[in-house]
């Protein structure tokens, strides 16, 4: 009698932008390991339920992550999808992200009305309305074009799109780029903001997938799937955020490179109003082999060591610690600048908006 096919059970959120990620992840599981069978097993989280509010108003940390998290500690699932941006930069203590997939374009978008064809954010009328809940982009935005009102927009990208081409409330939406490539909706892109003017999300545009730390079953499964440049920027980028300790709320962005071994980090923090600013950026030279021969077996009793809550065995771990090293590295520099008063001013005036 042949032997039993394995089931790895695959937790992801219900949007269709969640699924459509991991869809994208299981077909390349199926490709690398025929002999198991991906099973994705759907949830809602926090930040599904709730639709009517500001992500920043909310109160929680881990909206899209939360629950899927739970699953995962109860082994009713062996591993998650996120979408990277979405994670906390401190993860529960027995877990940890296994694979960082091929980074989609991690820059911000602009979605015009089609009543405005031919316009960009740089020639729209003083109070056009531009639909965004995100902190960071308000926060640079309203610097560079003080003109422009900003309103807040929730609901999956289904809606949101919905919301704009009714044309009641809003000029344009401020959508990642990566989510509406994702979706196939590349063709209603009116403008890709560029850092000069809008920097992105920590790990915008990459997907995570995490598990339980010592399941040496599913980082052996995972090994393929790591993108090793994406991986090292997300490091820098997590560290940075782990060690000013923002949430993926905060007027924090970032735009990095990763040339030649060559890696650089830019970061900004700023005010909720745009009017303060503080800007960072250092570059290093990594080592010129980013991979590595590894043997699960030979760790057996040792741990494996996590990078931003990263674990790569197949990946130089000198690397990651010099990115790491990096990420805070520059999160210090802005310290040394004020970014400290400016975060906590951020913190205790979003802590204002829940009330």
């Amino acid at each position: 009698m042949a032997d039993k096919m394995e089931i790895v059970r695959v937790g992801s959120r219900k949007s269709e932008l969640a699924m459509i990620q991991t869809n994208h992840v299981v077909e390349m599981l199926q490709k690398v390991h025929p002999e198991t069978e991906f099973k994705i097993v759907t949830m809602e989280t926090i930040g599904d339920h709730i639709q009517d509010k500001p992500l920043a108003s909310i109160g929680e940390s881990n909206l899209f992550t939360k629950e899927l998290e739970k699953a995962l500690a109860l082994d009713e699932v062996d591993m998650l999808v996120h979408s990277l941006k979405d994670m906390p930069s401190r993860l529960p203590s027995n877990m940890a992200i296994g694979a960082i997939c091929e980074r989609e374009d991690p820059h911000d978008a602009l979605v015009l009305h089609k009543k405005l064809t031919g316009i960009s954010i740089e020639t729209m009328k003083e109070g056009s309305v531009l639909g965004t809940s995100s902190v960071r982009r308000v926060a640079q935005l309203k610097r560079k074009f003080p003109h422009l009102v900003f309103k807040d927009v929730r609901g999956n990208l289904n809606t949101r799109l919905r919301k704009l081409d009714e044309g009641q409330v809003y000029d344009g939406l401020v959508l990642a780029v990566a989510g509406m490539m994702r979706m196939g909706w590349e063709h209603r892109i009116s403008q890709i903001l560029k850092p000069d003017i809008c920097k992105y999300s920590v790990s915008q545009g990459a997907l995570g997938i995490e598990i339980k730390t010592k399941n040496r079953r599913m980082h052996e499964l995972l090994r393929q799937l790591n993108h090793v440049p994406t991986l090292i920027r997300c490091i820098a980028e997590r560290g940075l955020l782990k060690t000013l300790e923002g949430g993926c709320s905060a007027p924090v962005a970032v735009h990095s490179e990763l040339e030649e071994n060559r890696l650089t980090l830019n970061a900004s923090v700023l005010s909720l109003d745009g009017s303060e600013l503080r800007e960072e950026e250092k570059s290093i030279t990594l080592p010129q082999e980013l991979t590595q021969e590894h043997s699960l077996d030979a760790e057996t009793n040792e741990e494996m060591k996590l990078f931003s809550s990263v674990i790569a065995p197949w990946v130089s771990q000198h690397a990651m610690q010099e990115a790491e090293a990096l990420g805070v590295s520059v999160a210090k520099g802005l310290f040394d600048k004020g970014a400290g008063p400016i975060l906590e001013a951020a913190k205790e005036e979003i802590a204002e908006r829940r009330k």
